[in-house]
């Protein structure tokens, strides 16, 4: 009987042009805090001050928006239900306090979604308090539960007073809590997403418009919201999805009018979509190696990544990483589609490894009696 050895098999190289470039500290911007970063692989394309806390203003209510879709999600709540105004978020965000509002009435009776396109379309803080109140209690209640929901979606700058943004000295979020926040807005309720681009919303025939600049100013613009108050500045935490399917997510606050924003947010983005660009490294159809099999009725099967590698990468650069792969052959047949094979070690431009599996592309069957006499036995 035929003892076939075992191998560990091989290097090959991934050509890419990868992770650090030098743009970032050519580039400047009039925002007190920004950052630029690929919505898929979590790449920061550019970062100025992004862990600092800072006041976010109406950009709060981008987790306001987070916590009702996550109750719409689980069933917990419908957007036909109706919540009704009290006379404190009448008070404290209606029309006469001269703030962004939905123009709610005190007592009225409210469609959960159209206090939602409230909320994200007009920046209605009438809207985030009715919201609040109603599925907390107590907007105070409302702000805790916003605080221990974003320390477990990872923000770890981020501390709530009210659901508005309204100013507090001790409400802050960091430019990198607010990036996070979108990429969980846009991944886990991709179905409620749509509702950010929307350019206008009207209510108790008030029409109000979006006040995201890039929705009109740049292709590809679909969220998320604005934030200004005195105290913040003019902020904007926003997201461009790119012809070729490449998302960017923004966020610049601190900015000292509309228009500064406006312009640094268009100049930020672009720059980010004419400089970076993704590529994948390991392309689940594309085999990376030929695994022998043993007692099979195929002498090999093709391998492949289970996972793709997508990297997001300066294109002036042109670096190569290097991808290791590591299995033992032969492979006992049967083999199933999917089967787990070995792994592929892939170390990135900064050193940085990654590790994927490597899986069988097809199944292979195994032989049968007469079959395994032959190969067992030769003959």
């Amino acid at each position: 009987m035929r003892i076939l050895p075992v191998k560990v098999c091989s290097a090959f190289w991934v050509s890419a042009m990868l992770s650090t470039t030098a743009l970032a500290d050519v580039y400047t911007t009039k925002a007190q805090y920004a950052l630029l970063m690929d919505a898929d692989t979590g790449y920061v394309l550019f970062d100025k001050k992004s862990d600092q806390p800072m006041h976010p203003a109406s950009m709060t209510k981008l987790m306001t928006a987070y916590m009702v879709d996550e109750a719409l999600k689980s069933g917990k709540l419908k957007l036909d239900d109706e919540f009704e105004v009290s006379a404190n978020a009448w008070r404290k965000g209606g029309a006469a306090t001269g703030g962004s509002t939905m123009f709610l009435e005190p007592h009225q009776k409210v469609r959960l979604d159209d206090l939602l396109k409230g909320i994200i379309v007009q920046s209605g803080n009438d809207a985030c308090i009715v919201v609040a109140e109603n599925m907390a209690g107590t907007e105070e209640a409302f702000a805790a539960q916003m605080t221990q929901k974003a320390k477990k979606l990872g923000m770890m700058h981020s501390t709530f007073k009210n659901s508005t943004g309204l100013p507090d000295k001790d409400h802050l979020m960091s430019a990198r809590d607010l990036a996070i926040l979108s990429q969980h807005i846009i991944n886990d309720f991709p179905e409620r997403y749509q509702i950010y681009s929307q350019r206008e919303f009207t209510y108790n025939g008030i029409k109000q418009p979006n006040r995201n600049p890039l929705l009109s100013s740049l292709e590809g613009a679909d969220g998320l919201k604005t934030g200004h108050t005195s105290q913040s500045g003019y902020g904007l935490t926003a997201s461009v999805k790119s012809k070729d399917g490449r998302r960017l997510i923004m966020v610049i606050n601190g900015l000292k009018t509309d228009k500064e924003r406006a312009v640094e947010a268009q100049k930020l983005m672009s720059w980010g979509l004419a400089n970076f660009q993704n590529t994948n490294l390991l392309p689940t159809n594309k085999p990376v190696a030929e695994v022998d099999v043993w007692l099979g009725k195929t002498k090999t099967v093709p391998a492949v990544a289970a996972h793709e590698l997508i990297q997001t990468h300066a294109i002036a650069d042109g670096v190569k990483a290097k991808s290791l792969i590591q299995y033992q052959q032969p492979v006992l047949a049967p083999i199933k589609k999917g089967q787990k094979l070995g792994k592929i070690i892939t170390t990135l431009s900064d050193n940085t490894k990654v590790e994927t599996d490597l899986i069988a592309a097809e199944s292979v069957e195994k032989l049968g009696f007469f079959g395994k006499i032959k190969a067992l036995f030769g003959g």
